[in-house]
């Protein structure tokens, strides 16, 4: 088998890793990104405190109350400043006029930035713009007398850079987090591989699922029904064949897979094998009136029980597979035997021809025409099954190359059946039959054989009579049980399929015979025919 391009543990610790990194790439950037709102939230909430602190300050107000520049609003807001980190408190009039500056020789100079003109119109807001000290994040608030009156604002600002550092140092935080997350990762999923590894006695994803696939394939190519349970008595898998034979029996109302046993095939038995641990093998079992050959064995595993299987098949098709096998046999001998006569027949032919007498040739050959024409025309106008007729005629050839007289008696005309399977039956019957009855003779004159068919009511009546040996009374009453027979060992079937193929067609059979008399075997079997019969 060829070697997959990566092994089960590399895959493993691929995806695992593969998981982890986009876990922690996704975390990483959900985080980030909260946690940056958040940090530049609080720079800014920050802001604005220090810009409300400064404009409540009586300091600023009385100084700007003034209107001059004093130098106490610098004093204050360069305080301010140092205590909280901040890049600038910048407090201006109401005509953008700088009270204070972290360069003090900006002072009484406008404000720059182009952004503070909202304040100056009573309303407090955050901004970023560019200033004489760089980008910066600014809150403005503005400032009002004890009369109400806005006498000025004030700015507050954070450079941009320091947000930036306090971002990125955050950042880092998380990328060490997410790397140590990696690392636990790898050696995680290092161990899992190992163990599935180890559960999967050593095999790789594409031979897994090779076997799996070659075990589906398999189970479903086979002829018998298969059923598997696990522990719990639960059905875990069913092939096609099974299907078959329970729609055929009128259960498969819905695919059975995970559901119990129990519920679903009550008389399966399989929960027995389940508490046993024991195997049962070709036994008979009876569902909705199909008849099936069952096999149970239990699936142990390293000592326990973990499930049971069930092999099954139709009892009919087998018993239809050995009537196959024996009636193709007759079909061969019936054939052969054909051959051999006209074998012999040609040889006749060629010595009248060497020897020149062509009139006897003639003759010889017109005796062979009419006896053929009217051996043929008497079964063919009588047995209108094509089948039943050449298997009849064939059996005239066997007979005549065994030297048994055999005769044919249709006393009235046999239609052909309605279901093919009743003339495959009727030829096992006739064969087996007709076998036997030429077998029953010990001397080499007078074998006489005959056969009376009749059509009657919807049953057809078979009588097959022979002036043979008989049979001995000691057995009459075990000579249709199978492997019983008084010619030898590997025999006694014959017998064994007529009683079995005359039960399947829902008909009887009887056997008169003493030792002086011969045997007369009478069969009446149901028969429904093709179409009706004039």
């Amino acid at each position: 088998m060829k070697q997959p391009r990566f092994k089960l543990s590399t895959i493993i610790i691929f995806f695992v890793l593969l998981v982890v990194f986009f876990s922690l790439l996704i975390t990483d950037l959900l985080i980030t990104e909260n946690t940056s709102d958040e940090i530049r939230g609080q720079l800014e909430e920050k802001a604005l405190i220090i810009s409300r602190t400064v404009a409540e300050s009586q300091i600023v107000q009385q100084e700007l109350e003034s209107e001059e520049i004093q130098g106490t609003i610098q004093d204050y807001a360069m305080s301010i400043q140092e205590a909280s980190d901040v890049l600038f408190v910048v407090v201006m009039n109401m005509e953008g006029i700088r009270q204070s500056h972290p360069d003090p020789g900006r002072i009484g100079q406008a404000f720059v930035g182009g952004d503070e003109k909202r304040v100056l119109n009573g309303e407090e807001y955050i901004s970023i713009s560019e200033g004489t000290l760089g980008h910066s994040v600014r809150a403005f608030t503005p400032i009002y007398g004890r009369d109400g009156e806005q006498m000025g604002a004030v700015a507050t600002g954070l450079s941009l850079d320091a947000v930036e550092a306090a971002l990125e140092k955050n950042h880092q935080n998380i990328l060490i987090g997410s790397l140590i997350g990696s690392l636990v990762g790898v050696i995680g999923a290092f161990l899992l591989a190992r163990y599935i590894k180890k559960s999967l006695f050593g095999l790789e994803p594409a031979a897994i699922a090779k076997i799996y696939e070659e075990r589906n394939r398999m189970f479903h190519s086979v002829r018998e029904g298969v059923i598997a349970v696990d522990e719990e008595a639960r059905i875990t898998f069913i092939n096609h064949s099974a299907k078959e034979i329970f729609q055929k029996a009128g259960i498969y109302e819905k695919e059975p897979v995970g559901l119990a046993i129990a519920e679903y095939l009550p008389d399966s038995k399989l929960d027995r094998v389940l508490q046993t641990g024991e195997a049962e093998v070709d036994e008979e079992q009876n569902i909705q009136g199909s008849s099936i050959i069952v096999n149970r064995v239990p699936l142990i595993v390293n000592g326990a029980v973990v499930g049971a299987i069930s092999t099954f098949r139709d009892k009919t098709e087998v018993n239809r597979l050995a009537e196959q096998l024996t009636g193709v046999r007759l079909y061969a001998e019936s054939l052969r035997a054909q051959s051999h006569e006209f074998k012999n027949k040609l040889h006749v032919l060629l010595g009248m021809i060497e020897m020149k007498a062509y009139q006897e040739v003639h003759a010889y050959i017109k005796q062979l025409v009419d006896h053929q024409a009217r051996e043929t025309t008497s079964l063919t106008d009588k047995i209108k099954d094509p089948a039943l007729a050449g298997f009849m005629i064939g059996k005239h050839s066997y007979a005549r190359e065994q030297q048994v007289d055999l005769t044919v008696q249709c006393e009235t005309v046999i239609p052909q059946a309605k279901d093919p399977n009743v003339t495959h039956g009727l030829i096992t019957i006739l064969g087996n039959l007709l076998d036997n009855a030429m077998e029953s003779f010990h001397t080499e004159e007078g074998k006489e054989v005959s056969v009376a068919l009749s059509y009657v009511d919807e049953l057809l009546s078979i009588d097959i009579i022979d002036n043979g040996s008989g049979i001995e009374e000691r057995i009459k009453d075990e000579i249709f049980r199978k492997g019983m027979s008084t010619k030898g060992e590997n025999r006694g079937y014959g017998l064994h399929l007529v009683k079995t193929s005359v039960e399947a067609l829902e008909g009887s059979v009887e056997i008169e015979s003493n030792r002086q008399g011969g045997t007369c075997v009478s069969v009446i079997i149901p028969f429904e025919a093709k179409e009706e019969v004039e």
